[in-house]
């Protein structure tokens, strides 16, 4: 039975540890996304293509969500066409250069930054809804806006970033190595 008490405080206690963590990992998540990568031919091919296969799931799910939200499918669609377009800029804005072993790349840290911002704020907004709806409020246009097909939105600009990324990086690095697979790594 004491045991039974305890869970409550548990589940507080893991809670308070992921608010406390949640800006460490973003942090991380940023530290990363703009550090020097090295492209390997068969992981971004690999990625590419797996990104390309996510992208109808991702717009069957948001078919599905206009069950629920009415504009889900066109947020999604449009969050899509705007993450393409960063993605495009991105790949622009990407410095490219070349090592021994290959084609090396770092992304623009001002992006990374507007992305990992993105997602820092659909959080934040997450956990306001939670709160607003636990007390009761659910007036105002902003509110609303958050309660439609947003979320489908945010996720499609994410998702429409690393497809365009991918498959420019991909461009780049074929256009590069165009015979291999991937340039000077797979040779030995």
């Amino acid at each position: 039975m004491p045991l039974l008490l305890l869970l409550p405080f548990a589940l507080l206690a893991l809670f308070a540890a992921w608010l406390v963590l949640l800006p460490v990992s973003l942090w991380a998540r940023y530290a990363s996304g703009r550090a020097r990568r090295r492209a390997q031919g068969w992981i971004v091919r690999g990625n590419a293509w797996l990104l390309a296969m996510s992208l109808p799931i991702f717009l069957l799910s948001a078919w599905v969500a206009t069950r629920w939200m009415d504009d889900a499918l066109r947020d999604a669609f449009l969050g899509l066409l705007g993450g393409v377009a960063v993605g495009v800029v991105g790949v622009w804005l990407t410095r490219f250069g070349r090592d021994e072993k290959g084609l090396v790349y770092t992304p623009n840290r001002w992006l990374v930054l507007g992305l990992t911002s993105i997602v820092a704020l659909r959080v934040i907004a997450g956990l306001w809804m939670t709160w607003r709806h636990v007390s009761g409020d659910v007036s105002g246009t902003f509110a609303h806006w958050l309660d439609a097909g947003a979320w489908t939105g945010i996720a499609g600009v994410l998702l429409g970033y690393a497809l365009a990324f991918t498959w420019g990086v991909r461009a780049r690095l074929s256009r590069r190595w165009p015979a291999g697979l991937g340039g000077p790594e797979t040779t030995r």
